[in-house]
This record gives structure tokens, sequence and C-alpha cells, in this order.
């Protein structure tokens, strides 16, 4: 590693917004260029930098940059911020980008240990990256004593659009409160649409067929009539 990427990292323990951000171009010039080995060498100084009492705005920074040179070894450190309050929503961005099983794996298990505002983000993350094996622990969290909770673990369902989650967003169709009604009805309009792309027709027939009844909002109505209309002439 060069004594000008040394001296950026070193610059990096100490670097707070408003800073000048000359001494960290180099940095920048490894992340944006084509050299994997330099790069990976350049991941594993950098996820170190998390585990260090380095300023927010330097594990901010960290963060973005593991965006795109991240990979499976940087999970460990993103995922100890997951439950950080100022950082956790950077490490969700870093891990959505990595992309990985373990990226995903990561953000599943921290759900039972991070606090229910935290855990809304995490939830959106899942959501995002369609993780079909946090279907049940989502699928729980609609029982959550925060409503809010509730509803992203519902609207992170329908982006997921398995059959199982279009199972788990009817039953909670059926005991919503009025209040959350639409967000119950709008969750389930979208697992439909996942489930048309996939070629799952049949199944999301179902749904569209039970959001264009009287109970439901009258926008859903219109939206799943109009969805069923079309995918009938397919």
């Amino acid at each position: 590693m060069t004594e000008a990427l040394e001296n950026a990292l070193k610059a990096l323990q100490t670097y707070e917004w408003g800073s000048d951000p000359a001494p960290l171009e180099p940095i920048d010039k490894v992340v944006f260029a084509s050299q994997p080995g330099t790069q990976k060498e350049l991941e594993a100084r950098l996820a170190a930098v998390l585990k260090t009492g380095a300023l927010r705005a330097a594990k901010d920074f960290v963060c973005r940059k593991l965006a795109l040179i991240g990979s499976a070894q940087s999970v460990s450190a993103l995922s100890a911020l997951l439950p950080d309050k100022e950082l956790s929503h950077m490490a969700r961005y870093a891990l959505e980008a990595i992309g990985t099983a373990e990226a995903e794996n990561a953000m599943r298990d921290s759900l039972p240990k991070v606090e229910d505002k935290t855990k809304i983000g995490v939830i959106h993350s899942l959501g995002v990256k369609r993780d079909a094996r946090s279907t049940s622990q989502l699928a729980a969290l609609l029982r959550a004593t925060l409503p809010d909770v509730a509803a992203a673990a519902a609207f992170a369902l329908g982006q997921i659009g398995t059959p199982e989650a279009a199972k788990a967003l009817a039953e909670y169709r059926a005991r919503v409160s009025k209040e959350f009604r639409a967000v119950a009805a709008d969750a389930s309009f979208v697992c439909a649409q996942r489930l048309l792309a996939k070629g799952q027709r049949e199944e999301a027939m179902g749904i569209l067929r039970a959001l264009g009844s009287q109970d439901q909002p009258e926008h859903v109505r219109a939206a799943a009539k109009h969805a069923l209309s079309a995918a009938s002439r397919v």
C-alpha cells in the first residue's frame, strides 16, 4: 500500500464533517480504479476503521466506500453497526449494495437485536433485497406492538412477493385496524404484482379478486380491478 494511501487512512481516523476532504482523495482514487488486489486490501483496512473509535463522519465515509468495493469480508464490521441509531442506515446502505447471502443473513439476524425505530430500517432493507428467507420473521412482526413496525413488515412482504408472503398479508388484512387497512391492501397489491411478474398468475389473481371487494379502500379496489382485467387478457 502506498504512502499516500497510508496517510489517507491515518487522516480518516480524525476526519469530521466540514474537514478538508483532500487528505482522503487517495482512498477515492483506489475505490474508483480497476485494481482488484489493492481494493481488497483497502476494503479490509476500511472495515477495520469501523471497529475503532473513529468519529461518526469517518465511519459514514467508510460505509459509502464499502458500498462500492465491499464484499462478504466487510459484513461482520458493517453488521455490528446495525443497532447504532446514528450509523445503522449507512451500514444498511453498504450491506444492501454488497448484496451477498452473508449481507442478507446479517440484516435478518439483526432483527431481534435492534430497537423498533432502527428495526423499521432493517425491515425496509430486507424488502428492498426481496429476501424470501426473512418471510417468517416478517410475518411475525405483523403482530408487533408498534403499528409502524407491522406496517413496514407488510410493505417488505409485498416486495418479497411470494405465495408465503401473500398468505401472511391475507391474514394481516383480515385482522388489521381500520387505520392500517390501506397499508395492508397496498402491500398485498404490490405482492400480487410481484407474483404476476414471476408468472404465478393464479396466486396473483386470487389476491386481486380479494382486493376488489367492497371492504377494501376505494383506490385499491380500482387498481385491483384494473390489474385483474389486464391479467385476464394475457
